[in-house]
């Protein structure tokens, strides 16, 4: 089940939100060695982590997390902006109609298979939400690797710069941009489920805006 929250404090996600936290502590921070905080020692959140944060989150029957990601509007300071401004080759975007994508959290317990199924549910509630908002382009920053699988799915994307390193790591940021031929260009790489293209409407999630 997708679930889509705004701000850190949904009252009636506080499990779900707990989860999540602890999941990208356990991601980022144990498995993974970013520098970030890890709030309280069992979870990870930072700066961004605000009341303009929007969670796509995928949870299981009990309610814990599963899978999440993060968008952050671009009318206010967001991670690429302040932290990476310069992976870009051009002035970054600061307007209500750019989201920026952050936190992909997959945890290693899913398995790979379960993994990719979850990302993909993640990729697709992430562009009808954007579709039912208004929004038409979403930028992010991951690593090179990765930049090259989101840049190749079916959207119409774009690298925003040269790959850089960056405390040891190799990463890029990119610009997606998201239309009405979204959902069935994603489809022809198995992305976005073909059986709703036709009889659902945008923001399929199960869990409103809260």
């Amino acid at each position: 089940m997708i679930f889509v929250i705004k701000g850190k404090r949904g009252p009636n996600y506080a499990s779900l939100l707990d989860s999540m936290f602890a999941d990208r502590k356990a991601l980022f921070v144990d498995l993974l060695g970013w520098a970030v905080s890890a709030h309280d020692g069992r979870h990870e959140m930072d700066e961004f982590d605000s009341d303009e944060a929007v969670y796509i989150i995928a949870g299981n029957q009990d309610g814990q997390h599963c899978g999440s990601l993060r968008l952050l509007p671009t009318s206010r300071p967001y991670l690429l902006q302040q932290h990476f401004a310069s992976l870009c080759a051009d002035e970054l975007p600061s307007d209500t109609v750019t989201y920026e994508i952050t936190r992909l959290c997959l945890p290693s317990r899913l398995g790979a298979k379960r993994r990719l199924i979850v990302r993909n549910q993640l990729i697709a509630a992430m562009v009808d939400y954007a579709l039912a908002n208004g929004i038409i382009r979403l930028v992010g920053v991951t690593e090179a690797a990765f930049r090259n699988e989101v840049l190749s799915m079916g959207w119409l994307a774009e690298p925003l710069g040269p790959i850089c390193e960056s405390s040891g790591r190799k990463i890029g940021a990119f610009a997606l941009h998201i239309g009405a031929d979204t959902p069935k260009r994603l489809s022809w790489a198995d992305i976005y489920p073909v059986d709703a293209l036709s009889t659902s409407k945008p923001n399929r999630a199960a869990g409103g805006v809260r």
